[in-house]
């Protein structure tokens, strides 16, 4: 796992780890690098100079077994005679023909050398066996000796250090180099380092910096103000602002504007904002997959508890080696054939050294020892896998930093005892308010006023409209937008209309589609009195912000989103009782009930739209209350009759019940009772007959049974003396009775996509037709009489059996090439006249219009 250049060095961790090494830790690495040193230079001492020197030991006197005399001892002694008898020779023979000085001198050395040879013969004569090896024979006894005379501690010592150091270097760094740690740590520390270093750090707390001191300034001047507060309950000229706001309630709470920071404070290159939105992603990404688990700080608990058992096993076994390092040894190899002698007395040369330096060696173990049990008393005294942002929530404006839990915790902890300023820089990018700031200031680069004007369009209604989609928040360019009429924001997720709001003295219409938009108080104000239409699209009823209930001067509200039954005691309609000039009512959701307080609404709507998405719509009773209604509108509401509630709808003109489940409507009649009723659309259902009381609706001047299962047409339907437009297309209708020609006021009829084979020749006595539909039938011949139709402008034949068209087709004036849906070869066949009377009658008609 560790290669020998890691080995070597252990102690020197890349600098970019240190963050995460408390001083205890590093401490103890100093300590294991002065054991290496200590360790190192013993054994460099003990290789170069360690060694014992050796002496025979006397034999006592009763031991017979001394070493017997050898030649070289013999010769010695012959010598030494021979010297004795020397000097015994008369010096006067010597020295009689010399001067006197040379013979003084020659007299006196004489003397010397009589006493030196005198005391040479009478030393007692040296046993032993006879050789010449006696000075190699004392470096084999010495190396003897020193293998069995010394102790192992004292030659082994030192590499036993290197080992401990070694072991306990690789304990105190283990969970740097560990795979499933390692990855995670040079991770964090690189994000950490980054957060640190970003400018977008700085300068998020300097902006903090910059709020407290205003706060300080103003709270020093006396000129802070609390928000004002007006209430809602029935006043119009205010609105209650409350400091803790419910989603839904009745009391509206508006957010207190952003402090105005230095222009230079919200300055931010493009390249360091989108450095700074990269480590917010990679700091949430890091969280979601360090916080749900807690290897790390395990590890370090186990190498920390595996450095204190080391420390004390190597504590207790090296202080009973202590005392058996001496200078002095005695030695009893078994070479007395070789030598002579039984018994050695040694000296160790190094054992001084040794002994301090195995002294020094515990000393530091010690303290290294007590260094790991402070780190064992640190971690199991505090909950270091926990770790709350506190105290920076309180020193900054991000109170949204979340506390965290397990190895994120751990890291931060350990982060802290290096130095804190790194966890507060940290906090910056889990706050998901300085998020937004960054969001907002980056935004507001990308989206100026010229950028956003080339985006304005005009819609169906001439309105100017802008539509913003998947940004990151809304732009403050946008409010520069004074002329705009129409807003549209979808999937944005931070809207904040803030004062500026107030400049766009035109917007009439807003939508927000799954944008969940905060207003400031002054917004607030401004939008409760201007704005008229708004379209709310969610997902959840709690992504309704809680302001939209409070807007009286809105005439259009549209939900779309989930309002099932569970949810209706949340939605807060009861608050509607504040819209008090609401005309328009549109719920596109669930529900499987009408809610009931939404009668609050009664008094003053005129349109109510409920499309149910195919939800079964069960309970309608609420609906008798709302007299007033003239539009309804029940769209895939799974009805399998015409509800009864509807016939107490006095003020009824319009009834849409596209797309459910009706077979029969034998209770049409009832309709009779709705005199304003003009429009009724039974389309898209599964009507089979039409019953004949249908001629008692004599208001109806608008009937759409299209995309149903009829097959025959009653003449009482004929018999409607305001009908204009009727629509029967995509049934099975063979036959289409002459009595439709008694709709004198017909403007449209539409019966395409039917069975028909024929047409009634009493058809074209309404004369007033500008459209028929007659496409996708078994028609073989279309009448002559069709010129009748002199204000015909739109006839489709697409989809039939005709072999021609009638040269009289010319008569109808108003008809134009665009408005004859027909097979192109039918109208290749027409005389060229009439061809080209199309033509003319276009170009003139485009020259009138200009």
């Amino acid at each position: 796992m560790f290669t020998l250049t890691e080995v070597a060095s252990l102690n020197d961790i890349q600098p970019t780890y240190r963050i995460l090494k408390p001083w205890w830790d590093v401490f103890m690495d100093y300590l294991g690098l002065v054991m290496l040193m200590l360790a190192i230079f013993a054994m460099t001492m003990q290789i170069t100079k360690d060694q014992v020197a050796c002496l025979p030991c006397l034999e006592e006197p009763g031991d017979t077994s001394g070493a017997k005399p050898n030649s070289f001892t013999q010769q010695s002694a012959q010598k030494a005679a021979s010297t004795a008898a020397t000097v015994a020779t008369p010096l006067p023979l010597v020295t009689k023909d010399l001067p006197d000085e040379v013979a003084h001198e020659i007299h006196v050395t004489h003397q010397h050398t009589a006493v030196f040879a005198e005391s040479y013969a009478n030393q007692p004569q040296p046993t032993g066996v006879r050789t010449n090896l006696d000075y190699q024979q004392y470096i084999f006894i010495n190396q003897i000796c020193y293998h069995v005379a010394l102790p192992w501690y004292s030659k082994y010592f030192p590499y036993l250090t290197l080992i401990h150091t070694i072991v306990l270097m690789v304990s105190s760094n283990f969970w740097f180099k560990y795979p499933k740690t390692s990855s995670k740590i040079e991770h964090f520390v690189s994000i950490l380092g980054r957060c640190f270093e970003s400018p977008w750090t700085t300068k998020a707390l300097s902006e903090t910096a910059c709020e407290d001191s205003e706060e300080n300034k103003q709270r020093l001047t006396g000129t802070s103000s609390a928000p004002k507060q007006v209430s809602l309950e029935g006043k119009d000229d205010g609105t209650n602002v409350n400091s803790s706001t419910p989603m839904l309630g009745v009391k509206f709470s508006a957010d207190k504007p952003i402090a105005e920071v230095p222009s230079s404070m919200t300055i931010l290159d493009k390249k360091d904002g989108e450095q700074a939105k990269a480590l917010f992603e990679k700091v949430r990404k890091f969280r979601a997959h360090v916080e749900d688990s807690d290897f790390i700080y395990k590890l370090y608990v186990a190498q920390t508890v595996v450095k204190t058992v080391k420390f004390i096993l190597i504590l207790s076994y090296t202080s009973t080696f202590l005392a058996k390092i001496n200078f002095k040894h005695d030695c009893e190899p078994d070479i007395k054939q070789l030598t002579g002698y039984s018994k050695f007395f040694c000296t160790h040369n190094m054992a001084f050294m040794l002994n301090k330096l195995l002294i020094s060696y515990m000393a530091l173990i010690l303290i290294y020892g007590m260094a790991c049990l402070y780190s064992l008393f640190w971690v199991f005294r505090r909950p270091l896998k926990e770790y709350s942002f506190e105290k920076v929530r309180e020193e900054s404006s991000f109170s949204d930093i979340p506390d965290v839990k397990n190895d994120f915790a751990f890291l931060l902890h350990m982060v802290d005892q290096y130095d804190q300023l790194y966890s507060k820089r940290f906090g910056v990018f889990l706050s998901e308010v300085s998020e937004n700031k960054l969001r907002e200031i980056s935004l507001n680069h990308e989206w100026t006023f010229e950028k956003l004007r080339q985006l304005v369009t005009r819609n169906a209604l001439d309105q100017q409209e802008l539509h913003l989609f998947m940004l990151s928040g809304l732009p403050n360019a946008v409010f520069d937008l004074t002329d705009l009429e129409v807003l549209k924001l979808e999937l944005i997720p931070e809207v904040r209309f803030s004062a500026k709001v107030s400049q766009m003295t035109s917007l009439l219409e807003l939508h927000l589609c799954h944008c969940p938009a905060k207003v400031e108080q002054t917004g607030f104000a401004f939008l409760r009195d201007h704005l008229r239409c708004l379209h709310v699209k969610f997902t959840d009823v709690a992504e309704i912000p809680a302001w939209v209930y409070l807007l009286r001067s809105l005439r259009e509200l549209n939900l779309i989103g989930n309002l099932s039954s569970e949810n209706n005691k949340m939605i807060g309609l009861e608050s509607m009782r504040d819209l008090r000039h609401l005309k328009t009512l549109c719920l596109k959701s669930n529900l499987t009930k009408m809610p009931t307080n939404i009668t609050e609404l009664s008094p003053h709507l005129i349109k109510l739209v409920v499309h149910n998405d195919g939800t079964k719509l069960v309970v309608l009773n609420s609906l008798k209350k709302m007299t007033n209604l003239i539009e309804l509108e029940l769209h895939t509401c799974e009805l399998e009759r015409i509800p009864h509630a509807i016939f107490s709808l006095t003020n009824l003109q319009e009834l849409d019940l596209k797309s459910n489940n009706i077979r029969t409507i034998e209770e049409i009649i009832s309709f009779q009772h709705l005199k304003r009723l003009t429009c009724l659309k039974l389309w898209h259902n599964k009507i089979i007959t039409i019953p004949s009381s249908i001629g008692q609706v004599k208001s109806l001047e608008s009937l759409h049974l299209s995309h149903n299962k009829l097959e025959t047409l009653p003449p009482a339907l004929f018999t409607l003396p305001k009908l204009r437009y009727l629509d029967v297309g995509h049934n099975s209708i063979s036959v289409l009775p002459p009595d439709v020609g008694l709709l004198h006021n017909l403007q449209h009829f539409a019966i395409n996509s039917n069975k028909l084979e024929a047409l009634p020749k009493p058809l074209f006595r309404c004369n007033k037709l500008k459209a028929l539909c007659l496409g996708n039938n078994a028609l073989t011949v279309l009448p002559e009489t069709v010129g009748q139709l002199v204000q015909l402008t739109q006839l489709e034949l697409r989809g039939n059996c005709l072999d021609r068209l009638p040269v009289q087709l010319g008569n109808c004036r108003l008809l134009r090439k665009s408005g004859l849906v027909v097979e192109d070869h039918l109208f290749d066949a027409l005389p060229v006249e009439v061809k080209e009377n199309f033509s003319r009658e276009t170009n003139a008609s485009f020259t009138s219009g200009l």
